[in-house]
């Protein structure tokens, strides 16, 4: 028989069977993807194979191949990854400018993971309704800076509703991953698009305008629109893995184009003369933003790469 697994809580799977049924599952003991140092060997989106032991108890047998996925770095230290949801057609990272602030480096560590394991991603602005004019203006500037890059950017209000159909419009007929910081509004705006799921919500912490897990386990919806949503936890950090620093520059798309101008080859884009990436931000063609958040990952992975070496 065969599924897909639409929550996992770590123990336990739903599994939604081809007949439109859904079973709770176990997975073998020892079970494993092969080639994966995951947290969780199974994730919300994998098409499985299963079998029935008893009437009301489901195994797990085996995991079809993604093709692709959205990981984070697990907060285990002895694993590298956890897998947020596979086998998507798209991911929307929902960003607030307030209430609470989503700051740019997040953004990017996000995208740049999206682009690395080949999910298309498009940026939603919520919260627009409770922003003041010079927000509004920083709300308008980020988008600018995206767009630019190549991302669809929806500025819109899962309160008011405005800018929701284009939201819905994006999420028809897709599989689609939520994803964002706690408290930027992914479930109600997931309640907006599908009012009859009915997801939990929560309040932002007056203290410290941070947001507070409502979502505690990846789950998928269907949509009545077509396609599915994939409503995830809230991560207030996000790290690339499996990315090497060489590598880092083909995940950030307009450092990609302009890098084939640079004198050197192998250029890092970090210090080396000749280089037209660092001109292109000088000049205003590649924002600073971005260029700040590729360095520091950039950096970030080379500190990884000398403790290996003297550690």
């Amino acid at each position: 028989m065969n599924g897909i697994v639409i929550k996992s809580t770590g123990s336990w799977y739903s599994v939604r069977l081809e007949t439109g049924e859904t079973v709770r599952c176990r997975i073998k003991g020892k079970f494993r993807v092969e080639g994966f140092k995951t947290t969780n060997p199974v994730a919300v989106g994998d098409n499985v194979e299963l079998e029935q032991k008893r009437d009301d108890e489901w195994m797990i047998t085996r995991i079809g191949e993604r093709k692709n996925y959205i990981v984070r770095k697990s907060t285990n230290l002895s694993r590298e990854k956890q897998v947020i949801a596979a086998n998507v057609d798209q991911a929307l990272l929902v960003v607030t400018v307030k209430f609470p602030e989503t700051s740019t480096v997040f953004m990017d560590r996000f995208l740049a993971s999206a682009e690395a394991y080949g999910v298309p991603a498009i940026i939603v602005f919520n919260k627009i309704d409770l922003l003041d004019e010079e927000d509004l203006l920083l709300t308008n500037a980020l988008s600018a800076i995206y767009q630019e890059v190549g991302y669809k950017c929806i500025k819109a209000s899962a309160m008011t509703g405005e800018g929701m159909e284009m939201v819905t419009g994006a999420l028809a007929g897709k599989v689609s991953v939520l994803a964002g910081l706690s408290g930027t509004g992914k479930s109600t705006l997931i309640n907006r698009v599908e009012p009859g799921l009915s997801l939990r919500t929560a309040a932002i912490s007056d203290a410290h305008e941070t947001g507070r897990h409502t979502t505690t386990f990846a789950e998928m919806f269907p949509l009545s629109i077509g396609g599915f949503i994939v409503d995830t936890p809230g991560v207030r950090a996000f790290g690339l893995v499996d990315v090497k620093r060489e590598e880092l520059s083909l995940y950030f798309p307009e450092i990609f184009r302009v890098s084939r101008e640079c004198h050197y080859y192998n250029c890092t884009h970090v210090h080396e003369p000749g280089c037209a990436v660092m001109e292109a931000v000088e000049n205003g063609k590649i924002s600073e933003s971005r260029y700040t958040s590729y360095v520091s990952m950039f950096n970030e992975n080379e500190d990884k790469y000398r403790k290996n070496i003297f550690t």
